[in-house]
């Protein structure tokens, strides 16, 4: 029983949504989402798993992926890192990776040069659910900043992105700040899940 990263949008939509109320269906189920992204239906989630592989080649050796870590303070919470920089067992950086069209990668490209305060705010506003997620993230292993980085797509062609070398200019990183204001609100979204997990899985007598 748990909440990965890639629930917090569905966490903060309300309890009276639609898809809040869906999470919380699977959640009391406990059973356990199954994702093959590279062998999906849907171009855009094959697309990405696909290069998210491609940009594993151009990290250090101690960047390690798909990393999973349990939140120290509530366990409800779960997340899976794409890339978990990892010193003496510890994670001590992150890259988010997402894909992007090459439209919306101009928009970023106009913030690359810049401090980031304006590109941070513009995240925030167009890529909310991404930026929520981080936060999300960055409470479960307990860091001050991490990576949100932003791979253009040109192709949706598997074999065209299977050979693809990600160059410098094709991506780009943005640091993003541990937001508390963000992190109480998913502690205070996640604690009915946090009451349910420790209600049933507990060894208490009743």
């Amino acid at each position: 029983m748990y909440i990965g990263s890639g629930d917090t949008t569905f966490l903060l939509m309300g309890k009276n949504s639609t898809s809040h109320q869906n999470l919380l269906r699977r959640f009391v189920s406990d059973v356990v989402p199954y994702y093959n992204a590279k062998a999906s239906p849907i171009d855009a989630l094959r697309t990405g798993a696909i290069l998210e592989e491609r940009y594993m080649q151009i990290l250090p050796d101690d960047y390690y992926p798909q990393y999973k870590v349990i939140s120290k303070d509530m366990d409800v919470f779960k997340c899976s890192l794409d890339f978990a920089k990892l010193n003496n067992g510890n994670v001590v950086d992150f890259d988010e990776m997402k894909t992007c069209n090459f439209d919306d990668f101009l928009l970023f490209e106009q913030f690359r040069d810049d401090e980031k305060d304006e590109a941070i705010e513009f995240i925030k506003k167009k890529y909310k659910h991404y930026y929520n997620q981080v936060q999300e993230q960055l409470y479960c292993t307990d860091l001050y900043s991490a990576n949100i980085v932003f791979v253009v797509v040109y192709s949706y062609e598997d074999f065209i992105n299977e050979a693809r070398d990600i160059q410098p200019n094709e991506y780009i990183r943005f640091r993003i700040n541990r937001d508390e204001n963000v992190i109480n609100k998913i502690k205070q979204c996640g604690l009915p899940f946090q009451y349910l997990k420790d209600f049933y899985t507990k060894d208490e007598k009743i």
